[in-house]
């Protein structure tokens, strides 16, 4: 019987200016971020000290979550299909809908379940992210053995 494996499906980073986030932010205000950004979002920014800084973070999250889906920002994905959450440890999670988790989903091999992973950091002027693509056999346990 032949075993099913873990497999890479997309990956994708991007680097994003956050003095240029801050600019846009100051010049287009709520346009910019309820085009861009989910309400979840805009609720951790605001309360950030570095707002910028944040929604560069998440910027950069969405940009290379496309790279990774191998669309990039056309075909049909919006900006707030992917948003980037953290869980109660601090970790990013990247939560796809709409044309983003069609494209996730007709990507995933059958009889698997794809993993979304990210990575985010700052440097200021920089925001960087980092999104890999998993796909794990169903019913296989994500926690390292012994």
């Amino acid at each position: 019987m032949k075993r099913a494996h873990e497999m890479i499906l997309g990956i994708g980073t991007d680097l994003a200016n956050i003095d240029r986030i801050a600019a846009t932010l100051e010049r287009f205000g709520d346009r910019f971020r309820n085009r861009v950004f989910t309400e979840g979002e805009q609720r951790k920014a605001s309360r950030r000290k570095d707002e910028a800084g944040t929604y560069a973070k998440r910027w950069a999250a969405k940009e290379a979550c496309s790279k990774a889906l191998g669309t990039g920002l056309r075909m049909g994905i919006a900006w707030k299909d992917m948003s980037v959450c953290n869980l109660k440890t601090g970790q990013p999670q990247m939560q796809l809908t709409g044309w983003a988790k069609t494209r996730l989903d007709q990507m995933t091999p059958q009889g698997h379940v794809a993993h979304v992973h990210v990575s985010l950091t700052d440097d200021h002027p920089w925001a960087q992210a980092f999104v890999v693509i998993e796909a794990r056999p169903e019913g296989l346990d994500p926690s390292p053995g012994p």
